[in-house]
């Protein structure tokens, strides 16, 4: 299977939205719509959205976000009929393949995430974010990149959730090192994990290129805890993203993850490293 890479948003076959629970939805906004007798300017008028937009996901082109399908099940009198399917609407949103990662992490307990390309996607602004998907060819439609931006930010919810999870980065210096989208975008973004890594439930280690050790140079993993009794391993190289769920691999990477942690920065010496870091010409 063909897949996608989830931080920089390598474009693959099955990403593109219109099939499935997305061109359902979209069916049946249009019918309640009719029934309720209302036009598409004068029912894009009621939700704050313009008629471009609601033809656009009735027609199953857009993926619609929680907050419109809540108020459309509202003003269209649906009776709960919408809503329903918010939660399949909203794993639509993402790359096919990322799908059920996306779900696990909303509802993680914990999450170890270590970084190897670029700033992963829990830590990017907009900018950083837009950037990238701007920079993909072949190039990604404004639709698109727009519905992606939307995606990624709403997985940024997790920091405001409570009870809080536990989540721990490891970043390579060469991703801090490396201005995508330019300096003033990056230095945005290093301003943001700097933040970031000042909430209590959050930890940001750098990876020093200069370091002679490295026990993960097979690529970016993540470390997801379900609940106290299961933790799940995603993994994504080039074209190519699994989950891990067999004891004896996710042990393996969590054997890994736990001496990249002794081998990088700790977390206080790495705020001073991104802060001397935005510092630099």
């Amino acid at each position: 299977m063909t897949v996608r890479d989830e931080e920089t948003g390598q474009r693959r076959p099955e990403d593109e939205p219109g099939t499935g629970v997305v061109t359902a939805f979209g069916r049946q906004l249009k019918l309640l719509r009719v029934r309720a007798g209302l036009e598409r300017p004068e029912f894009g008028k009621r939700m704050g959205y313009s008629p471009e937009t609601v033809a656009s996901i009735e027609q199953g082109r857009r993926i619609p976000q929680a907050r419109f399908i809540e108020k459309a099940d509202e003003v269209l009198g649906a009776g709960g009929v919408l809503t329903a399917l918010k939660e399949e609407v909203a794993r639509a949103q993402y790359p096919a393949y990322f799908r059920d990662a996306a779900s696990l992490e909303a509802k993680a307990t914990a999450l170890n995430i270590y970084a190897v390309y670029a700033v992963p996607g829990l830590l990017q602004t907009e900018d950083y974010a837009r950037a990238i998907f701007q920079m993909q060819r072949p190039l990604l439609g404004d639709d698109v990149i727009e519905q992606r931006l939307e995606a990624r930010l709403a997985r940024q919810e997790i920091f405001n959730r409570r009870p809080a999870p536990l989540m721990s980065f490891v970043i390579e210096e060469a991703v801090l090192r490396r201005p995508l989208g330019g300096r003033r975008i990056m230095q945005g973004t290093l301003e943001q994990i700097l933040l970031t890594s000042q909430l209590r439930h959050v930890e940001v280690q750098v990876m020093p290129t200069d370091r002679e050790d490295n026990a993960a140079l097979g690529g970016p993993f993540t470390l997801i805890d379900v609940d106290k009794r299961q933790r799940i391993a995603y993994a994504e190289v080039q074209d190519d993203s699994r989950m891990y769920i067999e004891v004896t691999r996710v042990r393996e990477l969590e054997a890994r993850y736990g001496i990249l942690r002794s081998q990088a920065l700790t977390p206080s010496e790495s705020s001073a490293f991104i802060e001397k870091l935005m510092g630099e010409p």
